[in-house]
């Protein structure tokens, strides 16, 4: 069984990793943030549609605060949305704020709701914490989805990841008739490889949501971590790969029954080929948070030891052991691992 720490470290934004932010139009002046929320006045549990209790709690405010926040959250969606264009705020309201109970970040998820159709959308406000920046500009460079969010002060807004969450899709999609077991076990070990290139960790069913897209004659799959506060801070090399978490046994035993040997090698081959298609693309950018994040503390002097330790033993490489941080660390296991792909040049990060 894996352990993950119990209490993650919250690590500051610092100065420089600030100045990155202003540099790709990841900062700006928020007209909420993080503290304004949580003073709230009444709170009650958020039921699913089955009655089932979600963890997260609804929250009310006292009246002179809620319209205060309503035009603030809304101006928020616009700044997230549309680069702070106004002009979509009079239909927008705000119809529910939840405060999550769990994790590390203790998010509120705000919904956002159209009067003109009752459609209506999601953008989460959390603590700032490096590891999360991290992590999520690592998935906007290498991951196949691009991702939006803002930072102020110690304040972050995360957009959506619209999917359905990988235990509910485990428990409730996997034996569907129409469910093409097959590409799902396929998107897993590119979704595996993905996580463990970029050393994201803890992706348990309940960290990823899996889009899925009606094709023309079937169905494809999509993985995507929507959880990021675990980038690069374990020490254990199997906290990175998502095969090990007990909550992915159902679609690692697809792993195992519907794929060859030779078909996970080819897949985890596309994987990194694509992975290091994004990477040349946007070599710049990355080199400039890589850099950043090697000069920055983001995890324990005990978990950076020993992640070194097992990346060079299972690289068979020393160089990891001269590794003082988690930036080296994933800086040297992206260029370890694209460069022993034939197709693949020397990474330059």
């Amino acid at each position: 069984m894996l352990l993950i720490s119990k209490k993650k470290l919250i690590y500051p934004v610092s100065k420089s990793l600030r100045k990155y932010l202003q540099n790709y139009d990841r900062e700006t002046r928020l007209p909420v943030q993080y503290k304004d929320l949580i003073h709230y006045t009444e709170s009650f549990p958020y039921f699913d549609k089955n009655g089932v209790d979600t963890l997260w709690q609804t929250v009310m405010y006292e009246q002179s605060r809620h319209q205060e926040l309503n035009d603030g959250l809304t101006m928020t969606y616009a700044l997230l949305k549309t680069d702070g264009d106004i002009s979509v705020m009079e239909h927008l309201h705000v119809s529910r704020i939840d405060y999550c109970t769990f994790g590390n970040t203790h998010p509120f998820r705000i919904q956002i709701q159209n009067r003109l159709n009752d459609n209506y959308d999601y953008f989460y406000v959390k603590r700032a914490d490096a590891s999360r920046v991290y992590g999520l500009e690592l998935e906007h460079i290498l991951s196949p989805s691009r991702i939006n969010y803002l930072v102020n002060e110690e304040t972050l807004i995360e957009e959506h990841i619209a999917g359905i969450p990988g235990d509910v899709f485990i428990k409730e999609y996997l034996e569907r008739p129409n469910c093409n077991k097959v590409r799902i076990a396929k998107e897993f070990v590119k979704f595996n490889e993905r996580c463990f290139i970029r050393l994201l960790g803890d992706m348990r069913s309940y960290n990823y949501v899996v889009d899925v897209t009606p094709d023309f004659e079937d169905e494809q799959y999509r993985v995507r971590s929507i959880d990021f506060d675990q980038q690069s801070y374990e020490g254990k090399k199997i906290m990175y790969l998502p095969q090990f978490f007990k909550e992915n046994n159902k679609v690692v035993e697809l792993v195992t029954k519907l794929l060859k040997p030779q078909a996970i090698q080819q897949y985890q081959s596309e994987e990194r080929t694509s992975l290091f298609h994004r990477l040349r693309s946007a070599r710049y950018r990355l080199k400039d948070l890589v850099d950043i994040m090697r000069s920055d503390t983001i995890s324990t002097p005990e978990k950076i030891a020993q992640l070194a330790r097992e990346l060079a033993e299972h690289h068979k490489a020393p160089d990891f052991l001269k590794c003082t941080g988690m930036g080296d660390i994933v800086r040297l296991h992206l260029k370890t691992i694209l460069s022993r792909e034939p197709r693949i040049r020397q990474p330059k990060l």
